[in-house]
């Protein structure tokens, strides 16, 4: 099986604003316009940090997001939200582990997806890119200083996203 992350960043490379605002995101299109459905059918489980669940979680019922697969979230305290399990250690060994038997979706921010990129454990990159320019924010790629080399598989446009997938040679 393989590790997926899937997410949109804005023309400048943003995956958030500042504050971790993802109002840029909802204001340029709907998730509708995109191929989310027919990726998130090939996923088992999800893998996120506690920010990226804390904004999931200001949702009325984050739980309907992710209904059919298994979610973790990376973080130090509990959870009461039915629909995800907290889990702490290592992000590199539980993805490992995970994605023996399961597709993993990174989902999120760059605390969970770095150490995965640092160890080449992520198989393919989904990006949809906004056409949006912020200027600051939360950057998607914070790995190591080493080069990394993808295959471009495929593009398309989805309503004012363009979407690329990129694949480890």
């Amino acid at each position: 099986m393989s590790i997926f992350f899937y997410g949109c960043i804005t023309l400048d490379g943003y995956l958030a604003g500042k504050s971790h605002e993802l109002d840029w995101l909802h204001q340029t299109g709907a998730v509708e316009e995109t191929g989310y459905d027919s990726f998130y059918e090939t996923m088992d489980a999800t893998v996120m940090g506690r920010r990226t669940f804390e904004e999931l979680a200001k949702q009325e019922n984050p739980s309907i997001f992710y209904p059919t697969t298994q979610n973790y979230v990376f973080t130090h305290r509990p959870l009461t939200q039915e629909g995800f399990t907290a889990v702490s250690g290592d992000v590199v060994s539980f993805a490992k582990e995970t994605s023996s038997h399961q597709n993993l979706w990174v989902i999120g921010g760059n605390t969970i997806l770095t150490p995965l990129l640092n160890q080449n454990l992520v198989d393919y990159l989904i990006l949809q890119i906004a056409p949006v320019l912020l200027g600051e924010g939360i950057p998607l790629f914070t790995q190591e200083a080493v080069q990394k080399r993808f295959r471009l598989e495929e593009v398309r446009k989805y309503g004012q996203f363009a979407e690329l997938t990129y694949h480890k040679p």
